[in-house]
């Protein structure tokens, strides 16, 4: 049996689903893999980790050969606000990298999965329940990287068969990984802000409604499509997924059920309003349940206690 890579194995959405790969396949069939040269203990403890540039096609190609991967998740990206701030380093990471990931796919058989945003969206975007298939004209680099991205992914399935999936992600909230460069990390530095300070000041407006998901959703939606039957698929990549839609006041107001005195302010930061604002308020994920099964287990209320509990032990305040 062919073994798994996954790239940005340290990220936010790798350092959760590396180790759900890992129980679901063995630990040795799941090589992890990062920018950085020394990585948690925990990951480095659990199964086999090699550190490479994404955007070095040779060296990414050595570790494809020297493990025999049948199967990439390839998640090595840079987040919105930080692609914002650094756009020509965007695109060489976010596209240079697929490219070079697509290409070894298709010369060594593997199957990839390479996830989308709901950042793919723009201001022109049907804001509310937008359809799986609608316009996409993005104002920010990391949305033109995503929205470059579907395209690749379908055209390598299109012209050389390579299995390329993928999932649009909403928003997602980890008890795990700290906040990382995202437009919507309000939501996990506001549980932190709950736990720690027992206030915490938003850079978002209160009104501010996007899509949310939490992050044990996010690593089912990813093996969910991946194991779904390829008959089934009218679409290959880029389903929209989601859980919940929801602004920072309403995430105030259910922290505030278990922390009746956490109080929430404002000060907004104009740039990352601004791709909030070209972002919808929620996706319609139909295609995603009727093609492969696609249904969320969190809601906001499930959520919002579940990661209270794990914060308030990882901080010691359990």
């Amino acid at each position: 049996m062919k073994k798994i890579l996954v790239t940005g194995s340290t990220g936010q959405i790798g350092s959760e689903l590396t180790p759900a790969l890992r129980q679901r396949h063995g630990a040795d069939m799941v090589v992890a893999a990062g920018h950085r040269t020394r990585p948690g203990e925990s990951l480095l403890a659990s199964g086999p980790y090699v550190a490479f540039d994404i955007r070095d096609k040779g060296a990414l190609e050595k570790v494809i050969i020297q493990y025999d991967i049948g199967a990439i998740y390839h998640l090595s990206a840079l987040l919105s606000a930080v692609a914002e701030e650094r756009p020509q380093q965007a695109w060489d990471v976010n596209i240079n990298g697929l490219v070079n990931v697509l290409e070894a796919a298709r010369i060594h058989g593997c199957r990839v999965f390479h996830p989308s945003s709901i950042g793919a969206f723009g201001p022109s975007t049907p804001q509310d329940n937008t359809p799986q298939e609608t316009i996409q004209r993005p104002k920010t680099i990391y949305g033109v990287t995503k929205v470059t991205g579907e395209l690749l992914g379908d055209y390598y399935f299109l012209r050389y068969g390579v299995d390329c999936r993928g999932v649009r992600y909403p928003g997602l909230i980890s008890h795990e990984t700290l906040p990382g460069g995202g437009t919507t990390d309000y939501s996990v530095e506001m549980f932190y802000g709950a736990l720690r300070q027992k206030k915490y000041t938003c850079y978002l407006a209160p009104d501010t409604r996007l899509d949310m998901m939490y992050m044990p959703d996010a690593i089912r939606a990813a093996i969910g499509v991946m194991e779904a039957e390829a008959a089934g698929l009218s679409h290959r990549n880029a389903f929209n997924v989601t859980a919940m839609s929801l602004t920072p006041a309403e995430l105030h107001g259910a922290i505030c059920k278990q922390i009746p005195d956490f109080t929430l302010d404002y000060k907004v930061d104009s740039v990352r309003q601004a791709i909030a604002d070209s972002w919808p308020n929620s996706m319609d994920d139909s295609a995603a349940r009727s093609q492969w099964g696609w249904r969320p287990e969190y809601t906001l209320e499930t959520m919002t206690a579940d990661m209270l509990a794990r914060l308030a032990g990882k901080l010691g305040r359990g």
